[in-house]
């Protein structure tokens, strides 16, 4: 029986790519989305992937959430924390809402997902969760403390929770992205996306395809032996 796997902000951009690219690889896949309709619906028109509605933010939302899916798929296997927004801006003008939106979406919604899921993997004796951070997470990055300190917050949950679940089947890991040709990316000004550009090695965005296929390593029946681990995907941009 196919394994089933939740993949949050699963309908756009590199959750749009997790999404498919898990399909593809025989996993049954539930895309959450928190609010287009009509590029949820085009999306799984596409694709044939049921999305569903919640905001990651709300624990009690997720909990449905989760209940939702496991009635119509299955229980749940796999978790990729892919949801997220920004709120930029530098500390002087930046609103405790701000912070806390990115905080409780971006770092906040890996609990809220992990919670309801994480003890039937367990049980069950196998499970895999990806949290996608980011290189800002890793780095920092100017005009970014809230969406930076929600990333690195990832990077330290993963780390804490692969401990809890090693010795019983679940691995827990993390992606670090650096620049994505998504329509995050693609929002800012072509000025500035060609210095970032030029601080990459490679020379080039990455793709998200590129990140949804080191999802489905990490997901592998084959990749049990690694957890705790962040796996960064940024063209050499940050190394360490």
């Amino acid at each position: 029986m196919a394994r089933v796997a939740i993949v949050t902000g699963g309908t756009r951009g590199i959750g749009e790519a997790v999404s498919i690219a898990l399909r593809e690889a025989g996993v049954t896949v539930a895309a959450n989305y928190a609010g287009n309709e009509e590029r949820a619906r085009d999306f799984s028109d596409r694709t044939g992937i049921q999305a569903f509605k919640w905001d990651v933010a709300d624990h009690a939302a997720c909990a449905e959430g989760v209940q939702q899916v496991e009635a119509a798929l299955g229980p749940v296997d796999i978790v990729v924390n892919n949801a997220g927004i920004t709120r930029d801006g530098v500390l002087a003008k930046m609103s405790a809402q701000d912070w806390k939106d990115v905080i409780d979406t971006n770092l906040g919604g890996c609990f809220n997902m992990v919670k309801p899921t994480f003890p039937g993997m367990v049980q069950r004796g196998w499970g895999r969760i990806v949290n996608i951070g980011s290189i800002n997470g890793q780095a920092g990055q100017y005009g970014q403390v809230n969406y930076a300190a929600a990333k690195s917050g990832i990077h330290g949950f993963t780390k804490a929770l692969a401990q809890e679940g090693a010795k019983k089947g679940v691995t827990v890991n993390a992606i670090a992205p650096g620049y994505i040709d998504t329509d995050m990316v693609a929002a800012v000004p072509a000025e500035v996306l060609t210095k970032i550009v030029a601080k990459i090695p490679v020379g080039r965005l990455g793709q998200a395809d590129e990140i949804a296929r080191t999802v489905v390593f990490l997901c592998a029946e084959e990749g049990g032996f690694i957890t705790g681990s962040t796996l960064s995907v940024n063209g050499g941009q940050h190394m360490y």
